[in-house]
């Protein structure tokens, strides 16, 4: 029997995928959440025949464990990052599912694997190319009054437009203005992390307090800390919006 394991941290996508993967008749082995533990496992264990590999985990990215662990296994990545970090991927013959998983780009990926069309993998290099294209924003400068403050991109919430000014949120529940447009701010922001929901409001998973069914099979969001007006996700943004948290 094929053993598999999952290497990754948001349980939604990874129970997700272990559905997906269900469909296609393959039982997942051992999921793990974090670089330790899949440190910890893979010595203590034999090396898989296939493993789903997150990129950006909650204490690192999971090319550090194959940097310390010589793992014999083939590996598909699963990413939210950019073209510009894909184009890496496929300089290097790496396959990768692009982030929210599609059964059929599933299915092809297992097709390439059962074929052993996959080739060895270059980590030092994929390390390098990707430390150079990530681009998304680790910080964010804001200034009130005469003070400035630069807050990093972990304690934001949410972003939101309002009258043509844009105002940053962090989750203590205070408020920047902030001199840029959604439409820019969502560039430098981790897909994994952060969500447009509809014109108005860009926000982190972690934000979301609660979900509840609206009117024309729109969602209402109920934002920690709580924003000051009703929060729908557009309706046309509800299937991508379900998918990014794994639904």
């Amino acid at each position: 029997m094929l053993k598999v394991v999952i290497i990754e941290d948001e349980k939604p996508a990874a129970r997700r995928l272990l559905r997906m993967l269900a469909k296609e008749d393959i039982l997942v082995h051992t999921m793990l959440h974090s670089v330790a533990k899949a440190l910890a496992w893979f010595q203590e264990h034999p090396a898989p025949d296939l493993i789903f590999a997150d990129i950006q985990l909650s204490d690192g990215i999971s090319f550090d464990i194959f940097k310390q662990i010589p793992v014999q296994s083939a590996i598909i990545f699963t990413t939210a990052y950019d073209q510009y970090a894909i184009r890496a991927f496929k300089l290097n013959s790496i396959d990768y599912l692009l982030k929210p998983v599609k059964q059929d780009e599933l299915r092809f990926a297992l097709d390439k694997f059962y074929n052993n069309t996959n080739k060895e993998i270059d980590i030092q290099q994929l390390i390098s190319t990707l430390k150079h294209d990530n681009s998304y924003k680790k910080r964010f400068g804001v200034q009130y009054g005469t003070h400035l403050q630069s807050i990093p991109v972990e304690e934001i919430a949410y972003f939101y437009s309002q009258d043509k000014t844009t105002w940053l949120v962090t989750y203590s529940g205070e408020e920047f203005m902030y001199d840029q447009a959604l439409e820019k701010i969502e560039k430098q922001l981790n897909p994994e992390s952060f969500f447009r929901i509809n014109r108005q409001f860009i926000l982190s998973s972690k934000a979301i307090k609660d979900m509840v069914q609206y009117t024309n099979s729109r969602l209402k969001i109920i934002l920690h800390p709580e924003a000051k007006k009703n929060i729908i996700v557009a309706r046309e943004r509800v299937k991508d919006f379900k998918n990014w948290l794994g639904l």
